[in-house]
């Protein structure tokens, strides 16, 4: 192999990897949307399942609006989207937390008196 097939060659490399981390990004960013779009849906799912269970069960609603852990049903509710990897708080509501990290905005959110 001479010289200009070795560049040649090195430089239809070079573009097939431009092109594969392109589409690498793309992905990544679709999978993003959906995870976001995702967790807005879970969240409204829940809301839309506490409204329809006043209007269906009203003898076997709560008396109290605290948990056994002393939190609402609404702060459960942000715990279990928080647990799952998702922020609940308002500067990234929705935003999947890149390797779980811990959020100190979502926790006073849960945790936060207000």
């Amino acid at each position: 192999m001479n010289k200009r097939e070795m560049y040649e060659s090195f430089d239809g490399l070079q573009e097939e990897s431009k092109k594969m981390s392109d589409q690498i990004e793309e992905l990544q960013n679709g999978l993003t949307e959906i995870l976001e779009e995702n967790a807005e849906l879970v969240i409204e799912n829940e809301h839309l399942r506490e409204q329809l269970g006043k209007y269906e069960q009203p003898s076997k609603r709560e008396t109290s609006k605290s948990t056994k852990h002393g939190l609402s049903k609404s702060r459960k509710n942000l715990e279990k989207l928080y647990g799952r990897g998702y922020h609940v708080c308002n500067e990234w509501f929705g935003k999947h937390r890149e390797n779980d990290e811990p959020c100190a905005f979502c926790l006073d959110v849960i945790y936060g008196d207000r």
